[in-house]
């Protein structure tokens, strides 16, 4: 196989078409799926599945285009090096739950660490796309927390896509509220008193599920309820609907002012957060400048 085709592989997978890939490529579609299909019958895999909606990766694919992914990335590193003479241009790419934290840490990771070149992304996503993400190499770390409830499903998925977690550092959990909210004033609160506001949370798509959930206590029935993407959103429907969500306590004041308050959860729970990596990959400890030294707790 060569670099060029692994090039290839990798924009078919990003596109989801191969259609589409051999237009941005500049290629011919038959070129293109003749590469694919000749790394395909090299490597004795399926590295896609090919339907009317376009492709997708096989198990044996998403492994496949991790490793791809590495190599294409080593040899642009030497090209910027010994043949172009530039700095090589730094990649560091994260997949997290929708925390403020990471986003701050994220910035302080940037003015760090960035040199003259550089590509950092930050993809704030569900809890198996951050799996899949890490897993497939597109992204170095992936952040997320485990708890009592969730930790036996997410070890499981960590196990099988060959993973590992380290833990950051573990808070009992608090809720987000307007400070002008109805139950502002307590210093801690029950479930049972939230009953009549309604509960925030992230859609996770198909892997709807307790285990899978950004917020504790997922499996607790409510009568009111409101799931968006967007963290924007969250804090609009804080402010405009007297909603509350789950979360760590840990909440940037210059994002909202002081327009956000966490109070602790009065329930027996802990999340631990932290990051997820491939076992193959060298820990740098990078996310040890991370999170709470840059953010200010929040607490009644």
């Amino acid at each position: 196989m060569t670099l060029q085709q692994l090039k290839y592989i990798i924009t078919a997978a990003e596109i989801g078409s191969i259609t589409e890939a051999a237009k941005i490529l500049f290629i011919s579609q038959p070129s293109l799926s003749g590469a694919i299909k000749e790394v395909e019958k090299e490597t004795g895999i399926s590295i896609f599945t090919r339907c009317r909606a376009g492709i997708a990766l096989t198990k044996e694919g998403m492994e496949f285009l991790g490793y791809a992914r590495q190599v294409v990335q080593q040899m642009e590193l030497l090209e910027s090096k010994y043949i172009n003479n530039r700095p090589a241009k730094q990649r560091f790419c994260v997949s997290t739950q929708h925390y403020t934290f990471t986003a701050n840490a994220f910035v302080e990771l940037v003015r760090r660490f960035g040199q003259e070149r550089y590509e950092f992304i930050l993809n704030e996503t569900q809890t198996h796309q951050i799996i899949k993400d890490v897993k497939n190499r597109f992204s170095d770390v992936g952040i997320l927390y485990f708890s009592k409830n969730n930790e036996s499903v997410l070890q499981k998925s960590l196990d099988e896509n060959d993973l590992v977690f380290h833990e950051l550092f573990s808070v009992a959990p608090h809720l987000f509220l307007r400070k002008d909210h109805p139950l502002a004033q307590y210093k801690s609160l029950k479930l049972s008193a939230l009953k009549p506001y309604p509960k925030l949370s992230f859609v996770q798509g198909s892997y709807e599920s307790a285990y899978f959930a950004e917020e504790l206590f997922s499996n607790e029935q409510t009568e009111k309820s409101i799931k968006v993407s967007d963290r924007a959103a969250i804090v609009n429907f804080m402010i405009g609907l007297d909603g509350y969500t789950i979360s760590s306590g840990i909440f940037p004041k210059y994002l909202q002012g002081e327009d956000i308050i966490s109070i602790p959860l009065d329930e027996v729970e802990i999340m631990r957060i932290g990051y997820i990596k491939n076992n193959d990959t060298y820990d740098t400890g990078t996310f040890r400048l991370s999170c709470p030294s840059s953010c200010d707790i929040l607490e009644k």
